[in-house]
């Protein structure tokens, strides 16, 4: 059986692509070596988390004439044993089951958690396999889990800045908004619009069911906003002001950076006001106190 070496070196390079981790990483076999089906287990971070069955039968059926041609990418179970886990080639091990395989081709690399998720992503974004909330889901987990910063996201991914802030600006979207980008009813440009809507669920039903534009879209979160400003006028008649776009920027920008809705209520008059951050779920609330506290829970003992 093959010796299984140590990986080397702490950078990857990963925005560089799945190439350059392959070409640097520790495999400790490279030759396609064909391991039991049952001996692999998907990874539990996996950012893709729906799988298209017609796709799936279609490859199943591929796999059953042709084999499978490029080899899974595996690392040695965390939990030890002779187990793999999935590092990329999810959907092929799912599809290799339905054509009823008894052993796939596999290169086994060996990963830290970080490293098997940052590749995972990559070769998922790489590929385009993901959809636009679980590309959004895979980056929320590297800040998250790994304490990466957009920056530096976009140096290990190869994406830019802006593209991973607005991918994240999706998180922070309601569930039902969340669904139908996920069911692909909305695309992420349409997503995108309604984040900073009054009533994003309320708004992506009417352009679902007006199979409406991004253009369109645009228009009708516009004019959502106008008619808002016109219920806030006061008794004098006069039209309460509204958020200015530096501060509509700066909400933008701190939502994608944490990943969670917030938004900024400022009164003019007396200079104060205040910041609300809102969670869906309380690993996202342990998320922001580890980024505002990153002591808490560093205790000294055993």
């Amino acid at each position: 059986m093959t010796t299984e070496k140590a990986t080397k070196g702490k950078s990857r390079g990963l925005g560089r692509g799945l190439d350059t981790l392959l070409g640097s990483a520790g495999a400790t076999d490279r030759s396609g070596r064909r391991v039991p089906i049952e001996k692999i287990a998907p990874n539990p971070d996996q950012p893709r988390r729906s799988f298209d069955e017609d796709g799936l039968r279609e490859l199943a059926a591929s796999i059953a004439e042709r084999g499978i041609i490029q080899p899974l990418i595996v690392r040695p179970s965390p939990k030890g044993g002779s187990e793999y886990e999935i590092v990329a080639g999810e959907r092929r091990w799912r599809a290799a089951q339905k054509a009823r395989l008894h052993e796939v081709p596999v290169m086994i690399l060996t990963l830290d958690d970080r490293e098997a998720l940052e590749a995972a992503i990559v070769e998922n974004v790489q590929r385009e396999d993901l959809n636009p909330l679980e590309e959004a889901e895979g980056y929320g987990q590297l800040m998250e889990k790994f304490g990466h910063t957009q920056q530096k996201l976009a140096g290990i991914l190869g994406k830019s800045r802006s593209h991973i802030a607005n991918s994240l600006r999706l998180l922070t979207l309601p569930k039902e908004v969340k669904g139908h980008l996920r069911d692909g009813k909305l695309s992420a440009a349409h997503a995108r619009t309604l984040v900073s809507a009054e009533d994003p669920a309320a708004m992506a039903r009417k352009v679902i069911d007006g199979g409406l534009s991004v253009r369109d879209t645009e228009r009708l979160a516009k004019s959502a906003a106008k008619g808002s400003g016109r219920k806030a006028k006061g008794g004098s008649g006069r039209k309460a002001p509204g958020k200015d776009a530096d501060t509509k920027a700066l909400e933008r920008d701190i939502s994608a950076d944490l990943g969670m809705k917030v938004e900024i209520h400022h009164d003019a008059g007396k200079g104060g006001g205040h910041v609300t951050i809102k969670y869906s779920k309380l690993e996202e609330l342990d998320g922001l106190i580890s980024k505002l506290m990153p002591g808490a829970g560093d205790g000294d003992g055993d």
